[in-house]
């Protein structure tokens, strides 16, 4: 509980904030939030593989492991539609953005101040083609999820969340069931 004298101090304060007019309140909000940079990321599986199924994976500069097509959204852009433009602009695959479903879960929180919005898709490997710009993409292809090449260190922390890669099960930690 509160004590009383803190109590009736933040009832001041609050009294005071929303006297203010909206566009001062809205800079003082700002200035005390804290900011974090949104990426959108896709999961783009193999319609047509059997088994435990192919996953798109991209070599990346400066390709010590594989990633995930992804990249930061545009001012007041969607996630799907950065989600779509970002998987055309890294490997060739255009997909309208109603093509995307978001992932669960669909937005992961790092801990360096970044929101990754996932969302994941499916299409048939047999007709679709990559086209990588070999400047910021070397290299993209499909790879099986039973035997996945070397990730990098975001790339697998971020499929663990999915329970696919070399950290499924042990990423993220169970949640507890019971509140401290």
């Amino acid at each position: 509980m509160i004590p009383r004298s803190r109590a009736a101090g933040r009832a001041v304060v609050y009294q005071v904030f929303y006297r203010l007019p909206l566009p001062l309140r809205r800079r003082l909000v700002r200035l005390a939030v804290p900011k974090y940079i949104v990426g959108a990321v896709t999961l783009v599986r193999d319609s047509e593989a059997e088994g435990a199924g192919r996953l798109l994976l991209l070599r990346q500069p400066p390709g010590r492991g594989w990633t995930l097509p992804a990249g930061l959204l545009q001012k007041g852009e969607a996630p799907v539609v950065g989600a779509a433009r970002e998987l055309y602009e890294e490997s060739g695959v255009r997909l309208p953005p109603t093509a995307l479903r978001p992932a669960t879960p669909n937005a992961i929180v790092h801990a360096k101040g970044w929101v990754d919005v996932v969302f994941t898709t499916e299409v048939p490997a047999s007709s679709t083609a990559f086209t990588v710009d070999g400047a910021e993409v070397f290299e993209a292809a499909w790879h099986p999820l039973d035997d996945l090449p070397k990730l990098t260190w975001p790339t697998a922390r971020l499929l663990a969340y999915y329970d696919i890669g070399p950290l499924a099960g042990q990423f993220p930690p169970p949640v507890p069931d019971a509140l401290p």
